[in-house]
């Protein structure tokens, strides 16, 4: 048959959008995303794929030349119609402990009267598997029409009070689907309507259009792509006026239509999108390739698990095709399905291993295909800026996760990096910042991308800001910044408007931020805040960023926490004075990066701050000495100002023993200690190398009345359990050995447990050229502390030895054999990249 018009189930809308379906840069699977113009977050999909009816239809009449269109309700009421009734698509599917219901899913039902617990697996069999015959090209539809009524007649004829043609709940078949962000509120003054009775005004709609086709092509045929439920309800005689009754008052709104790319796995029906599709890869694989498809998906199969580093050899490929056709003549199948294949795959593949098939699943069942569509497609100003910009920046949107490792010295990486935290700031995340392998350094960045289909709402949401990215971020920004309800909140946005370059943003943000500091008086507030606006001025070393204002900013907030924490740190219980302790670590390492950073901007410090980091040892030096100051605190304070180098470990010691004195409440006590050596701080290592503070905890461990013990015991098991499991060893070896025997220097007990008595002066030595060569130091001979051989060989880097053998990177041997990289020497020989000192007499071998 050859139709003169297609009518397909769809927001006659999209009309004006057809002709795109044979571009040659459209490549299914795509989406219709229907938003509205005054609130681009209500919003609606129509997902099609290659093997979809719609997009096989939409396709054949294009290129055949035949009209198409859209029939079903506009987008216009359907979004309204969300808006005014609250009524939200479930993302989930039905529920597995029901049984299913003879409207959310016919195909079901049928299934199991067939004596399927599988629909899909029943629709292989009973349709795609057996096909309509050469004679019969249509029967398998007729057939599928006639049990589509039988069931809405017995559905009707159970639920006599919704009416003879009553809608359900919920359309399978291509109901628009809200963005999962989105849930619309219920106008409080209007009436709520029934859901179920949405499928009656849209068969009203589909009917009065079928009929102006017939109208406009008398005597030709007119073909219908819909869901099958609605079949019965297209051939139903009901009167013109009935339908326009059921339009009749219906909300609208104005909306905008367009394609946008689509994944396999938003198909998915475990994704909650409710297309109905369980394996999008499976069946775009079977549409692809009609002719011999289980012996080309086993091959796709091999060829993912080989590229995954098991052992797949053409041989598990052809035993594979054997299983499956075995299966399927055991299991009175006409032909293998997903099934037998996955079981085949399983035994043969996989050893019966669920944990490369569960990979087999999600790669090629499921799959990660992105569609594309045309760049002269409608879309908002905002993505086709976007668009631009992922072109010059070759960042092309992909549905698989993938790490991006950014060089902030190069131009390209850094204009990606730009592109992101824009981006971010307008709510569209397509890229998540990642911790970096490679280095700790402020010039690399590590991302995780993922582009999702729901971006492109994002984008058309953000859209309301400006026409471009930059100009969106920075008006974006600007609001923010005067929204924010708390100072650390325009500290954090000060740091990601750096990030993103945003240098028209940035200056009504630093007078929002000063503005906030100015009135904050919350000590609390104020060191949150310090650490991210610190942060924030190590990336002018790489970016080229003016942060002088920053820095000043910076400074005088260091100022006010300085004068407010001590007289804010008295009198706090122990939740209070947890938190207050990590405030101190923060602005501890604010202030570190703040008293390098502000040199940077200037030879002198900004009148007025002096000397930050002097000032906060001397703050360190009152909290640590201030009874009313809880315990916790007291201790990182002497832990601080100790780690620095500004307090003696012998007064560090002395206030330990104030602190653990008979006087003290044991549990103040312990915070104390869980304060000074607590935490992944390297507490631990600290009590290994000085046994006279290990002696002091030791003693006034032992010495806490067992009334008491089971109050500190939380926070000493707290404190002790971050330690490394190394550690705690060590400290129970000394602990167990006593004050006797850890601190003696000789004897077969004495010293700590893994460590020699004495320094190992010959290993020693070996060390000193690789560490000369790492800090730049050049060569150096025996008399500087080079490390030269007992037998004169000269060590460091190409330095000579007497016996005209040099000794390379790694330092020399004491038989004088040359090592590692080419060490040049004075007779002209050269060691070879790599050699080693092979002499029996030779302690340390060189290795680097």
């Amino acid at each position: 048959m050859r139709p003169q018009v297609v009518l397909i189930e769809g927001p006659p809308e999209a009309d004006p959008l057809i002709p795109l379906v044979a571009h040659e840069e459209m490549r299914p699977p795509v989406a219709l995303l229907a938003h509205a113009v005054d609130e681009p977050g209500r919003s609606a999909f129509w997902p099609l794929a290659e093997f979809s009816p719609e997009w096989v239809a939409l396709r054949w009449a294009v290129e055949h030349g035949v009209p198409a269109r859209f029939i079903d309700l506009p987008a216009a009421h359907t979004l309204a119609w969300q808006a005014t009734t609250g009524e939200e698509t479930p993302e989930g599917g039905a529920d597995e402990d029901r049984a299913p219901d003879v409207r959310t899913d016919p195909l079901a039902v049928l299934a199991e009267a067939g004596g399927y617990d599988d629909p899909e697996r029943w629709w292989e069999d009973v349709v795609e598997h057996r096909g309509g015959g050469g004679d019969a090209p249509l029967a398998p539809f007729t057939a599928l029409e006639e049990a589509m009524g039988a069931l809405r007649e017995t559905e009707e004829n159970t639920e006599p009070d919704r009416g003879p043609a009553s809608a359900p709940d919920r359309d399978p078949d291509h109901a628009p689907v809200p963005t999962p962000d989105h849930t619309p509120v219920p106008a409080p003054d209007r009436p709520q309507v029934p859901v179920r009775d949405r499928d009656l005004v849209r068969e009203a709609y589909m009917r009065l259009q079928l009929r102006a086709a017939l109208r406009e092509f008398p005597g030709g045929a007119v073909a219908v792509v819909c869901g099958a439920w609605h079949v019965p309800a297209l051939r139903r005689k009901v009167t013109v006026a009935a339908d326009r009754a059921l339009l009749k008052g219906l909300p609208k709104t104005k909306t905008d239509m367009t394609w946008v790319p689509w994944t396999h796995r938003r198909l998915s029906r475990s994704s909650g999108y409710g297309a109905g599709i369980a394996s999008p890869g499976w069946y775009g694989h079977l549409f692809a390739a009609p002719d011999r498809p289980v012996e080309r998906w086993l091959t796709k199969v091999a060829g993912l698990l080989r590229e995954e580093d098991r052992i797949v050899s053409s041989a598990h490929v052809i035993e594979a095709v054997r299983l499956a056709e075995t299966l399927a003549a055991m299991r009175g199948r006409p032909l293998p399905g997903l099934s037998e294949t996955t079981d085949a795959v399983r035994a043969v593949m996989c050893e019966g291993s669920d944990v490369p098939l569960a990979l087999v699943h999600d790669r090629l069942v499921v799959g990660d295909v992105l569609g594309e569509v045309p760049a002269d497609a409608p879309a908002v100003p905002l993505q086709r800026d976007l668009t631009r910009v992922q072109r010059r920046l070759r960042l092309k949107p992909e549905a698989l996760e993938r790490e991006l490792e950014l060089d902030l010295r190069k131009d390209t990486d850094a204009g990606r990096s730009r592109l992101l935290h824009r981006l971010r700031l307008l709510g569209v995340h397509w890229g998540e910042p990642a911790a970096s392998r490679g280095s700790t350094g402020t010039f690399r960045e590590t991302w995780r991308l993922r582009w999702e289909p729901e971006l492109s709402v994002r984008v058309a949401e953000a859209g309301v800001w400006g026409t471009t990215v930059l100009s969106a971020a920075t008006a974006r920004a600007e609001a923010d910044a005067l929204a924010a309800p708390g100072l650390a909140d325009v500290t954090a946005l000060a740091e990601r408007c750096l990030l993103a370059e945003l240098p028209d943003a940035l200056p009504t943000v630093m007078r929002v931020l000063a503005d906030r500091a100015a009135l904050d008086t919350d000590v609390g507030h104020l060191a949150q805040a310090l650490p991210a606006l610190v942060r924030s001025l190590r990336y002018g070393d790489v970016r080229g960023t003016d942060t002088g204002a920053l820095a000043e900013v910076a400074a005088g907030l260091a100022e006010r926490v300085f004068v407010g924490l001590p007289p804010a740190c008295a009198a706090l219980d122990r939740d209070a004075a947890e938190e207050m302790r990590r405030h101190v670590d923060a602005v501890h390492g604010a202030v570190g990066l703040l008293g390098g950073a502000a040199p940077a901007q200037g030879d002198a410090p900004a009148p007025g701050h002096g000397d930050l980091r002097a000032r906060w040892q001397r703050v360190l030096r009152v909290l640590s000495r201030r009874d009313t100051v809880p315990g916790v605190i007291r201790g990182r304070a002497v832990r601080l100002l100790l780690d620095d180098g500004e307090l003696p470990a012998d007064d560090a010691a002395r206030l330990m023993g104030l602190a653990l004195s008979p006087g003290t409440p044991p549990v103040d006590a312990a915070a104390w200690i869980e304060g000074f050596v607590g935490g992944g701080s390297g507490g631990g290592m600290l009590l290994v190398h000085d046994e006279k503070l290990l002696g002091l905890v030791d003693a006034w461990l032992t010495g806490v009345p067992g009334e008491a013990f089971t109050d500190v015991l939380p926070l000493l098991r707290r404190t002790f359990s971050a330690y490394e499991p190394g550690v705690r060893r060590t400290l129970g070896e000394l602990v167990r050995r006593g004050p006797a025997t850890r601190g003696g220097p000789t004897g077969a007990g004495g010293g700590i447990p893994g460590f020699a008595a004495e320094p190992d002066a010959a290993r020693a030595d070996a060390v000193v050229p690789v560490l000369s060569l790492l800090l730049g130091l050049g060569a150096h001979d025996d008399a500087t502390g080079g490390g030269g051989a007992e037998d004169g060989t000269g060590a460091g880097d190409g330095g000579g030895a007497e016996d005209g053998t040099g000794a390379g990177d790694g330092g020399g041997a004491e038989d004088g054999t040359g090592a590692e990289d080419g060490g040049g020497a004075e007779d002209g020989e050269r060691a070879r990249d790599g050699d080693r000192a092979r002499h029996d007499n030779d302690p340390v071998g060189v290795r680097t």
